[in-house]
Parts: C-alpha cells; structure tokens; sequence
C-alpha cells in the first residue's frame, strides 16, 4: 500500500507515505504464523509443544511449571526463559513477582469491530476489490473512524474504531445504518447493508492497550520480548515489526558478548545491555502508536497537517539526510524509534521557526506595500496623534 486514502464527504484523498515511492505491506499474521512455525519445526535443536500453559517460574533453578491440555503438570528447565507470551504475559507477571520491575498498563477509550468488505464480481465473472488496493482505507471522524484493508482473496477487512459508549449506544439496525449513512455512506454499498448488519451485531468489540514494561531483563534468567515487553495500540502498524527487531537486537547483543549456548558466561551483564538499548526504544513506538491514533482519526483532514506534510515531503525530496518525515523515519528506515522522536521534535522546531519567519515576511511585506499606498492616511493618523499629546 503505497498511500492512505482518506474519505471525506464524497471525496477521496491519496496521502502518499513517501515522495520516493515507499510502500506499506498488508500481512496476514495466521499464514505468517504458520510459515514461521514451519520454519521453527524444520530446525533439529528446536522442539514445539502445543496445548503448554505457564502456571510457574523458579527462578532459583530456572523452572518452568507448565499444565498441558490433559491437566498434566510438567516442568522444564532452561538456561534463558524467554517470555514472547503476549500483552497478558504470564512470564512477565512471575518476574514482577521477583524484582522491582516497572509495569505501566493503559486501555485507551476505543473499542474496535471487524467488518468484512466482499469483492466485486468484474465483467469477466472474476473477483475485484471494491476498492483501490493499492491503499489504506480511513474514513476519519475525529472521534471515531473506520478504515479498510486489503486481503490476498479481494476482499477487505474492515475496522470501526468508536468510544465504548458510542458502541453501546449503536445497539439496534436502525441506528447502525443512521450512523453509516451519516458518517460512512459510501462504504455502505460496498460492504452491503446485511452484511454490515450481521457483522456489527455478531462480531466482538475489541478493547486496545497499550504496555510498557521496565527493564525487559531478570539478571542472566530470563527476558521479555514482543507484547510482553511493549503491547501497544495497532495504528502504526509496528507491533509485529517492533517484536521481530526484538530478536534482532537481542541477537547482536548477545553476539557482542560472546554469548553461544555452550558458553553463556556473562548473559547477565548482556540482557542488562540489552534492555538498556531497547527499553527507551520500546517507550518510544508506544507513543508514537498512540499520536499516529490521532492522526488517522482526525489529523489527516487538517489544513496545517496537510501543509506540513506537503514542506516535509519536499525538503525531504531536495535535501533527504537533512529533512526526514517522521513516518519515512518509522516505517523505512532501521532508526531507533526513540531517536526518530528526538529527530522529529528537532525538525518540529526549525521548521515551525523557519514556517514562523516567514509569515512574518510575508505581514511585514504587505503590511510596508499598505503604508506605501496610503501614506496621506498614515501621516494624518501620526499628526492627529501627536496634537492630542
């Protein structure tokens, strides 16, 4: 997806993500899921067992108690415990347990609902996409939106992000299709209205957190990666991202220190590294999700936004190592995210100054061209003045 089009009234908008041409990849995470595993299975030092609940951690000894799908109980023992256990991390709960281990946990006031967009039949008898796919669909309301992506069979998965109380409050047909018709009309058509009724009614709400977690290390036992270190909200697109350069950077670490699995002196003083790298990192891409949140749902309709993003794209486009768009930062290049920020608020600044400077050109401009037109009237006003003194 190489743009966002953002509906507005009856018009669309192409946003582009990047003046070089830049795209974004719709992924879908249960055939990754799978690839991955088959990837993992195929490894002859790696062994996976399904249906393992962790109930426990000895850090003593470094066991783990874990109770099958049967009610079996069975323990494993490790020389690093790795918890990539997801937002609701039962590694991460047993290492609070034992350290002083900062937890910061935030549900933000948005629920989400899955609705699905069917393909068009084309002249050929052939499925197409309803819409362009080539785009992230977001129809933004400020408090509220919706947006659409595309899947691999031409349909589209759409998402309705409201507050929870809008939610409740939507809960008859008649009122869901007032609130389509007012704010989504043209997205009616395309999704159908009984499928959009059927969807609405049958599909869950979504709650959205967002997790930080400090340090991601107990000493040389164990470290937290992924949504057990750093869950946060998914409008930036960088969760799955975000977790597999975990493992990257865990690797280089690692390697940095000479860690193998038949010598793991000092994993200590390397998960401690570790965490000291990728903490402010992790903190980082957890703000960003949540302002890109704003911006999708209300930004991106914006005059000043807009304004800014055509003058970024552009000095990026002449000067790309002096002016770097924040998103080109995130979502195209490996720069830490902590340190896109500071680079971003360091931009933020000279271009507000450069942006102020030239207003103020501009008044002083035309402000001098009206005292030239008018210089009778001024020089009245000035004498007038200087009498009454």
């Amino acid at each position: 997806m190489r743009a966002r089009m953002v509906h507005v009234g009856y018009k669309q908008m192409s946003q582009a993500y990047s003046v070089n041409g830049e795209f974004i990849n719709a992924v879908d995470r249960a055939r990754l899921n799978d690839i991955l595993l088959d990837a993992a299975e195929k490894m002859d030092n790696v062994t996976v067992h399904f249906g393992h609940r962790l109930m426990m951690i000895d850090f003593d000894k470094n066991v783990m108690t874990l109770e099958t799908g049967h009610g079996q109980t069975v323990h494993h023992r490790a020389d690093l415990i790795v918890g990539a256990d997801g937002a609701y991390s039962k590694t991460r709960v047993q290492m609070m347990r034992r350290m002083r281990l900062n937890y910061e946990q935030q549900y933000i006031d948005t629920a989400y609902c899955e609705l699905s967009m069917p393909p068009l039949i084309g002249k050929n008898g052939r499925h197409e996409f309803a819409l362009d796919p080539n785009h992230l669909h977001i129809w933004p309301r400020h408090t509220f939106m919706l947006i659409a992506l595309p899947n691999p069979d031409r349909t589209f998965t759409c998402t309705l992000f409201m507050p929870f109380e809008m939610f409740d409050q939507i809960n008859t047909s008649e009122k869901l299709m007032e609130l389509f018709n007012t704010y989504f009309h043209d997205a009616i058509p395309l999704i159908g209205e009984g499928r959009l009724k059927h969807d609405y009614f049958a599909n869950p709400r979504g709650s959205l957190i967002s997790i930080k977690a400090s340090p991601h290390n107990l000493n040389g036992k164990a470290v937290i990666i992924g949504d057990a270190a750093h869950a946060m909200v998914p409008f930036y697109g960088q969760g799955m991202n975000c977790g597999f350069q975990d493992v990257e950077v865990l690797h280089q670490v690692l390697d940095s220190h000479g860690i193998i699995p038949t010598n793991i002196q000092g994993l200590d003083r390397a998960l401690e590294d570790y965490s000291n790298v990728r903490v402010k990192d992790a903190h980082a891409i957890c703000d960003l999700a949540m302002y890109n949140h704003y911006e999708m749902r209300s930004a991106v309709t914006s005059l000043r936004y807009l304004a800014r993003k055509k003058i970024e794209g552009w000095l990026h486009y002449v000067a790309p190592r002096l002016v770097i768009p924040l998103y080109t930062m995130v979502s195209f290049t490996t720069l830490p995210y902590s340190t896109a920020i500071e680079r971003w608020h360091k931009q933020t600044f000279w271009l507000n100054v450069a942006m102020g400077a030239a207003s103020v050109s501009v008044a002083v401009g035309i402000t001098a061209l009206g005292i030239r037109q008018n210089q009778d009237t001024v020089k009245s006003v000035i004498e007038s003045v200087w009498r009454r003194l």
